[in-house]
This record gives C-alpha cells, structure tokens and sequence, in this order.
C-alpha cells in the first residue's frame, strides 16, 4: 500500500481521536527524526524488537544483531536497545519481521489509536503511519511537561523545607533576643537599686559632713576640751568616706557588669544576625556535596607489614597437634598466626574456584581473630591471581606474593621479621616450611587441625 494511502487510512479520525486537541501544530507528513525520537518510544521500540527477536529463526536474525540475540530475555531490550534501533531504522526486512511477529503475537502493539500515547506513537512507527512523527513530537512533548512539573514539584519542596528551616532559626533568634532582653532587664533593675543606695550614702555623707561641722565649731568653742569628740568625729567621718567609696567602687562594677552584658548582648544579637544570613545564602545557593575525605588516625602496622626478604631467627617451636592445644597457644598474649593461604583451602575445600577459597578461608579467619585477638596474616600465591581484594575483615591481614616469590618465602620471611620471644604460630602441611619456621621459634600447625579450629568458629 502506498504510504499516502496507508496516511489516509490511519490519520483521520485516529490520530485526532488519539491526540485530540493536544498533537503539535506541524506537518503531520515531517520525516521521523530517529535521532530525537523521546525515550519512553525508543524503549517501548527496543522491547518489541527484542521479543521478536528472540523468537525469530537463527537465519532471519540480520548480522549485527546475532549478538544481541544471545542475550538473555530480561537483558535483551536494556544492553542491546541502540543495535535493535539502529537496525529498526536501517532495515526494512528486519522491521517487517518484526510486524509480522507483532501482528502474530502481539496484535495490541500495533494499535496506533490506543489510548496510550507512547503505545500509539510505537505502533505508528512500526507501521509506518503518516502521522508517526506528529505521535512521536507528541509524546517527547508529554514527557518535557512531565519532567518539568517533576522538577517544578521537587523546587517547591526544597523552597518549602528551607522556609520551615528558616522560621526555625527565626524562633531561636527571637527566643534569643527575649532572652537577653530579661538580661538586660535584669541588669538594668539591680544598677537602679545601686544608684538609689548610692544617693543614700550621699545623703548620709552630707549629714555626716553637716554633722562633722557642727562638731568642729562647738569644738572651736568648747577648746580643747572638745578636741576628742571632734577627733571621734572625724574618724567617723573618714569611716563613712571609705564606706561611700567602697559603695562607690561596688556601683562602678555593677555599671561595668552592666555594660558587659549589654555587648554580650549586642555580640550575641550579632551572631544571629550572621546564622540567618548564612541560612539566606544557603536558600540562595544549591546544597554542595562534602568534598572532604576521611583521613586515617595513627599507624596500626606492625613488623609483618615490612617484610622485603627472610632471615634466620632463634629458638625451635612446638608442633601443635590438635585444635586443644591451638585454642591454648592462640590465647597467649599478642600471638602472631600465619596461614599458608592455598595450603589449607585446597586441603579443606579444593572442589572450590580459588578465589572462592580465598574468600571462604578469610571470612572464617575473620571470625577467629574476633574471638582470640590474635594478629592473623594469611599469605597466598600471587601467580595468576587477575584480581586482588581491596579490603578483609578487622583483624586478618591478606598478603599475595610478587612474581617471581613463592608464597612459602614470605612466610618464612614473616616469622624472621618477628622479634625474638613473640608467639608464632604457622598453619602448614608443606613440612619443608614447618621445619624451617619451627626452628626460627614458631609452633607448626597442620592445614586440617586449623580447619577443625576454623569449623567450631
């Protein structure tokens, strides 16, 4: 059929019926823009293809979307959505495969007057309607104004979390600001009494120096038989000046106290002057991420972190035979465990992949340095090893020798880089590297009596 007709076919009255008064004012006949086609077609599109291609036969799979094809069905659609787009676009073999398919299996996709948009403008596609692009702008439209009162919606909370925020510190600034206004109140009623008893020793003083007067001139009078009283008197009256002064000194602190507390109050008023700014540039900025990285506290490294080669120790360790006597030498104080990593998984576990055992093995040692406190380093070899773990749990150090350096060397240059008297303990069946490190002083155990250990953990 040709494409006019199929236009004439499908536009009138579906597309009107479908779109209504909302499809974009453009020539209905524009080409499809693949390119610019809105997601939500381009993963319904994707999704289609990728059902049909799944159940298509092998020889009908065009080339570059065999891959695809081998994917599985859940995966399909998400991991090859640009090749099965690509090849809707550029292949029209593909594309009629894909609508008989549809019309086979999937009727209900290729219903370009359904009342979802995003269906509608799919099946418009696949079938190629007249009015695809015009369902297609459609829908890119919808999705714009979606987006657009999503964010609009996301702004009104965050305007409206930092509103509350900012009434919040309105209220403690208030509270605040009545707080040291009762101060100042309070300051102000105990200068006024200061003040008012100041004026009664003024008046006091007055009557004092009216009375010191009187006395000197009835002692002028009297003469000299008056002279002690005047004496009396002016002793008095030098108490009564020192009182006053005292009051005085006393009055002056209170002023002073006051004024402290007047700027106290003024400082604090300051303070919160400066939190609500700092909150109205935060309402004026965005919210920035913390870019500061936690930083380590002191070394916790001990002597087996800084082996480079092995050396000979003194002394010859026991052999310990069962995993009695391992609980027995593990309790004693600041013991040092060394594991022969491979030795002992492939003795417990060997139907496992190595990095399984690796992983088995570190786990359960975990376990066992919480419960003793021992240090505990197991050491593995670094030939072939793709990918080495970031990160063990608390307590277990996890070694890989260089290449070029048997795991067996590293083991024997930990227990030399011990210093002598520490407890060693080397968990091994190799009895080359038993005897060697039971003469540098550690106590052998062998890999099974460690896994007995490691299966009551």
């Amino acid at each position: 059929m040709p494409p006019s007709a199929h236009a004439e076919q499908h536009e009138d009255p579906g597309l009107r019926a479908a779109a209504g008064a909302e499809l974009p004012e453009e020539d209905p006949a524009a080409p499809l823009d693949w390119q610019e086609m809105p997601e939500p077609v381009r993963t319904r599109l994707a999704e289609l293809a990728a059902d049909a291609l799944g159940r298509m036969p092998r020889t009908d799979v065009p080339q570059q979307l065999r891959p695809v094809a081998k994917f599985a069905p859940a995966k399909r659609a998400r991991l090859g959505a640009t090749a099965l787009l690509n090849t809707l676009r550029e292949s029209m073999a593909f594309r009629t495969a894909v609508l008989e398919w549809l019309r086979e299996h999937r009727q209900d996709a290729l219903d370009p007057n359904d009342d979802d948009s995003v269906a509608a403008a799919t099946a418009a596609v696949l079938l190629g309607e007249a009015s695809a692009s015009t369902r297609v702008r459609l829908v890119a439209k919808n999705a714009a104004e979606t987006a657009l009162r999503a964010e609009r919606d996301a702004a009104v909370a965050r305007n409206q979390k930092l509103e509350a925020e900012l009434a919040r510190t309105r209220e403690e600034l208030a509270l605040a600001q009545e707080s040291v206004e009762l101060a100042r109140k309070e300051r102000e009623d105990e200068l006024n009494k200061l003040r008012g008893r100041l004026r009664e020793q003024g008046v006091q003083l007055r009557q004092a120096k009216d009375a010191a007067a009187m006395a000197l001139s009835n002692a002028t009078e009297a003469g000299h038989q008056r002279a002690d009283e005047l004496e009396a008197l002016t002793a008095q009256l030098e108490r009564e000046r020192q009182r006053v002064a005292t009051e005085r000194a006393r009055a002056e602190r209170a002023l002073a106290e006051a004024e402290i507390a007047r700027q106290s109050a003024r400082e604090a008023r300051e303070a919160d002057e400066v939190r609500l700014a700092l909150l109205v540039d935060t309402l004026d900025g965005a919210v920035s991420g913390l870019r500061r990285e936690l930083s380590l506290g002191a070394s916790t490294r001990r002597p087996a972190d800084h082996v480079r080669g092995a050396s000979s120790g003194g002394g010859t360790g026991l052999q310990v035979r069962d995993p009695v006597a391992l609980d027995r030498v593990l309790g004693l104080p600041n013991v040092h465990l060394i594991v022969d990593g491979y030795n002992v998984t492939k003795t417990g576990y060997p139907e496992l992949a190595l990095a399984d055992q690796r992983d088995r093995l570190v786990q359960q040692l975990g376990a066992l340095a919480s419960r003793t406190g021992a240090e505990v380093t197991v050491v593995f070899d670094g030939a072939g090893v793709l990918s080495v773990p970031t990160a063990a749990p608390r307590g277990v150090r996890v070694l890989f020798s260089d290449p070029g350096v048997l795991a067996d060397d590293v083991i024997r240059a930990l227990v030399a880089a011990e210093p002598p008297g520490r407890p060693m303990v080397v968990a091994t069946s190799d009895k080359a590297v038993a005897d060697s490190c039971r003469g540098a002083g550690a106590h052998p155990v062998a890999s099974a009596v460690l896994l007995r250990r490691l299966g009551r953990v």
